[in-house]
């Protein structure tokens, strides 16, 4: 049984026990996994930033845009549905690029650590890889209606 399935008889601890099975499947998909660690490495280069005026708008978005990177992932797998799952991925691709652009504009200003900068901008090239296996994963049969937008049907 899918830990999603409408089922009245599930017990306590059959729930509690396929809500964890659930949480584990998603914390170990790889995709996850990179983006904990940009967002640790993210977190890290902001300490060697001083606080100062020109840098707190750029701080900022990078905080956010690692931030919405890893609550879209998630999103995306709870969600299942096709269409919410790429909905959450163009968030996220264009996070991802955020973060890259505003890590050029760190080194433009010479601002952080510059170890760092490269790093992230590594990161977000692995990210990116692990990103696209992760999209290619998604069932495109597994929705309920079409998209009234348009961007994601068949």
């Amino acid at each position: 049984m899918a830990f999603w399935d409408d089922d009245d008889e599930m017990s306590d601890e059959e729930y509690e026990r396929e809500r964890k099975e659930e949480k584990e499947r998603v914390n170990n998909l790889p995709v996850v996994k990179k983006a904990k660690d940009l967002l640790n490495t993210i977190m890290a280069f902001i300490a060697t930033v001083e606080d100062e005026e020109d840098t707190a708008d750029l701080k900022s978005s990078l905080i956010g845009d690692v931030g919405l990177i890893n609550a879209k992932i998630i999103g995306a797998e709870a969600g299942d549905l096709y269409t919410i799952r790429m909905e959450n991925a163009v968030l996220i691709k264009v996070s991802a690029v955020n973060i890259k652009t505003t890590m050029f504009a760190f080194e433009m200003f010479e601002k952080g650590n510059p170890e760092y900068r490269d790093l992230i901008k590594n990161e977000i090239e692995e990210f990116r890889k692990i990103f696209v296996v992760w999209v290619a994963t998604f069932d495109r049969t597994n929705d309920l209606v079409e998209d009234e937008w348009g961007i994601w049907n068949r």
